[in-house]
């Protein structure tokens, strides 16, 4: 059993989804992370040690992203690999057998309708064992507050890529901060520096989705 949880993190890392998936080509033709986690559940293998071997998978792709030696495309593949491990672990999250880390609501500021980076970052932060509400784009202050307000406790993470929203996203962190002052704030997206995000009151910044990830396990729900 120890093999197939191990397989898991390695098609996690490599992003190979299932059987059918061309991609890697190396791995071509072999069953993936789909059928792999199908197999070990079935076989009375842990969902939590399961989860366990993904976020060890996506730990490893992140970090090896954030050198530069792999790129958007096969991170993207690794979420997509983790995704397909996911929907086989959801019931056992709604059962309450695995739980969560904690909470990230995370959405695109008003006026910006970019999600790419925002998906990214959802997918590798739920793969590392996070709940996320994804609020979508072009987010308004209220609606930020209203899904804090439903979800106690969580980590409010604001996406931009314009640099013409850097005022919203400034104005939607200090009405957070002004109402709910005990909700940390992360900010990113590429306008963004650790210096706008201290100038807006943030808690964080972070360039890449593995760094949101660093945030979030020192946020203190871990």
């Amino acid at each position: 059993m120890n093999e197939i949880v191990e397989q898991i993190g390695v098609c996690i890392e490599r992003g190979k989804v299932n059987q059918s998936s061309p991609y890697p080509n190396d791995m071509k033709g072999q069953v993936g992370a789909d059928e792999l986690a199908k197999e070990a559940l079935g076989a009375g293998v842990g969902p939590d040690e399961i989860l366990s071997a993904c976020n060890d998978g996506m730990k490893r792709i992140g970090e090896r992203f954030s050198r530069s030696e792999v790129f958007v495309p096969e991170l993207l593949m690794a979420a997509k690999a983790m995704n397909a491990v996911m929907a086989h672990l959801k019931p056992y999250f709604q059962t309450g057998a695995v739980k969560a880390k904690g909470k990230l609501v995370i959405g695109t500021v008003a006026g910006d309708l970019h999600d790419i980076g925002k998906n990214l970052v959802a997918m590798v932060v739920e793969g590392n064992g996070w709940e996320v509400v994804d609020l979508g784009v072009d987010v308004k202050a209220q609606k930020f507050i209203d899904a804090i307000n439903k979800n106690p406790g969580c980590v409010v993470g604001l996406s931009a890529l314009l640099t013409t929203t850097m005022a919203n996203m400034m104005k939607i962190v200090k009405d957070i901060k002004s109402q709910l002052p005990s909700t940390r704030v992360i900010v990113g997206g590429a306008p963004l520096t650790q210096k706008a995000a201290d100038e807006m009151g943030a808690d964080g910044y972070a360039p890449n989705p593995q760094g949101a990830v660093a945030f979030l396990n020192s946020a203190g729900q871990v």
